[in-house]
């Protein structure tokens, strides 16, 4: 650092804060440390008794914090992702639409490896809304390398860390089986607990039938939707492993590639998902899914209605996290059920 004459510090950085006082208004610091000066600082200044300046020197190689950050917002920004303006190292970013939240796992751990830098976000998958704020980025110190953040670029590659996923799907079929339901012993009281859930993704129910427990009538039904084009087709009941629940072969009868039957998520643990060769999503939801407030049904649902394709393997990462402990109230998704990190093997890997 350096001493300058005051007049001499436009766009210049300040070492330390400096305080301003003005009896019975205010003691506080009006200007911060890694503050740049500007013309209109300089009467300010001046009337605080500051006639000189402890300043940072430019060096080529170095970076104020404030420009160092513009290199994590650019490694940051996805398809809708906004950011405000960087103040004191940090940049926020938010969501500039309603979908799912996606990180770079690995990516995001390669540049906070570096050091004298941070990115702190939501965990991938979260369903956010716009405007909501999914991460935080800062330079530690008040400079940095310039070499060094051109490092975090590379390493971040050409693709961003993070993209907010819209929704995408817009219609559903909901086929509700079980004969105690199509012959009214029972009152459906499952169908409506979908229906709302649907509903916060702007998904609306345009086919809905009642087959009972043939797989022949629930094959029928499936075919008769996927005829209608819905954006996914959704079966309730009869998903365990009782002779008279029917709902899993029927899906397999008609002609879906099974993903997965079966998930390492309490409560969850019958969950059926499988796609048509046309891509259109189908699921068998277990029983749980009517009573308790959060299952894999609102873990898969949020990716599922942004057009994300769901592998085995996102289905085998869940069971880290997979357990929901049924807290009342339930505070999902702003809790540790179905968080996962996909890439936890190769973080110990990329530490060597």
């Amino acid at each position: 650092m350096k001493l300058i004459k005051t007049e001499d510090a436009v766009g210049h950085v300040l070492c330390h804060d400096m305080t301003q006082i003005i009896r019975g208004v205010t003691k506080d610091a009006r200007f911060r440390k890694g503050h740049i000066v500007t013309e209109e600082d300089i009467p300010v200044l001046l009337s605080m008794g500051k006639e000189n300046l402890y300043v940072w020197e430019k060096h080529e190689n170095m970076l104020h914090e404030d420009e160092a950050v513009e290199y994590l917002r650019r490694i940051c920004s996805g398809e809708h992702v906004a950011s405000g303006s960087p103040k004191e190292g940090k940049i926020d970013l938010t969501a500039a639409c309603d979908g799912v939240l996606k990180i770079d796992t690995e990516k995001l751990y390669q540049v906070n490896s570096l050091g004298e830098m941070m990115i702190a976000t939501r965990h991938s998958y979260t369903p956010v809304k716009k405007g909501m704020k999914i991460a935080g980025t800062r330079i530690i110190p008040l400079v940095i390398e310039k070499e060094k953040m051109e490092e975090a670029e590379r390493k971040a590659g050409p693709a961003p860390i993070m993209e907010v996923v819209p929704y995408q799907l817009k219609t559903a079929g909901l086929i509700t089986t079980g004969n105690e339901v199509k012959k009214g012993i029972i009152k459906d009281t499952f169908s409506e607990v979908v229906i709302e859930k649907l509903k916060q993704y702007g998904i609306e129910v345009v086919e809905h039938t009642y087959p009972g427990d043939s797989d022949e009538a629930i094959c029928r039904d499936i075919a008769r939707m996927r005829e209608k084009q819905v954006d996914m087709i959704l079966c309730t009941g009869g998903m365990s492993v009782d002779p008279d629940d029917k709902t899993p072969g029927a899906i397999k009868k008609s002609g879906a590639e099974i993903v997965t039957y079966g998930a390492p998520v309490l409560p969850g643990a019958m969950f059926l998902l499988g796609y048509f060769e046309n891509g259109t999503p189908v699921m068998g939801l277990p029983g749980c899914v009517m009573y308790a407030k959060s299952t894999i049904f609102d873990i898969m649902l949020p990716r599922i209605a942004a057009g994300m394709k769901v592998s085995k393997e996102d289905i085998w990462a869940l069971g880290n996290g997979g357990l929901c402990l049924g807290c009342d109230p339930c505070r999902y998704p702003d809790c540790a059920f179905g968080k996962v990190c996909k890439y936890e093997e190769k973080l110990g890997e990329l530490a060597k």
